[in-house]
């Protein structure tokens, strides 16, 4: 018998790295009502990379918010590893997210007063022990062990970037939640981000890319084509 809240289980027995059911959205103006998410389904299985498209307004940064655990859907349910981050008080939501979610936002996620490797040190401090990898090692992997020791504001455009995504893998998550990650690089840093993206794939952990970038959805297993708040095949 399957317990109560108990995770879907992927096609080979495994757990999927993200399994959303049936997301429903609602913002409330006065009297106006926006459907931003109307019943949409996300599933992102181990190794899988998963492309979001859509034009602006389609709903793509609110499904990321709400796989997050930045936002709560209004119906539907969101389960990251095999557990459930939907519905839940935001004091859990966030000791799930840190374990078990990498969020790589178009606003940046990184801490202006510290440094590159002191945000990495930060992000752990949020789930203790669950990444093993030194963070000099992780910063070599995205090509910025020379710039350990700077501050944001002293990145470029690409260093920032994957200074974010480092950031973004500090806790080794099950699923890295990426949105619009190359819109404002040059071609040649887009094609080294998704180059880690694919990497991270590669190892076993689910990517999700929210993206208008013909390259990124090159990249990608599954693409999901969004337009006002539904999946359109």
């Amino acid at each position: 018998m399957t317990a109560p809240g108990a995770a879907p289980q992927g096609r080979a027995g495994g757990v999927d790295a993200l399994d959303a059911r049936d997301l429903y959205r609602f913002f409330r103006a006065g009297e106006e009502e926006t459907l931003a998410l109307r019943g949409v389904s996300v599933r992102v299985r181990p190794g899988e990379t998963v492309a979001v498209v859509g034009p602006s307004g389609s709903g793509k940064s609110t499904l990321v918010a709400c796989l997050a655990g930045l936002d709560e859907p209004d119906g539907g349910v969101v389960r990251v590893g095999g557990e459930r981050i939907s519905h839940r008080p935001e004091a859990e939501r966030a000791r799930v997210r840190a374990r078990r979610i990498g969020v790589l936002l178009q606003s940046g996620n990184l801490i202006a007063h510290l440094s590159v490797r002191d945000n990495i040190r930060l992000a752990r401090i949020a789930a203790p022990g669950k990444s093993t990898q030194d963070i000099a090692e992780l910063l070599e992997q995205v090509g910025l062990a020379h710039r350990a020791r700077a501050l944001p504001q002293e990145l470029a455009g690409g260093e920032l970037a994957r200074a974010g995504l480092a950031v973004a893998l500090a806790n080794d998550p099950d699923v890295l939640l990426a949105d619009e990650p190359t819109g404002e690089l040059d071609g040649q840093t887009e094609q080294r981000v998704l180059n880690l993206l694919r990497e991270r794939a590669s190892a076993g952990h689910g990517v999700l890319i929210v993206t208008h970038s013909p390259e990124a959805v090159r990249i990608a297993d599954q693409v999901i084509p969004l337009r006002d708040g539904r999946i359109r095949t």
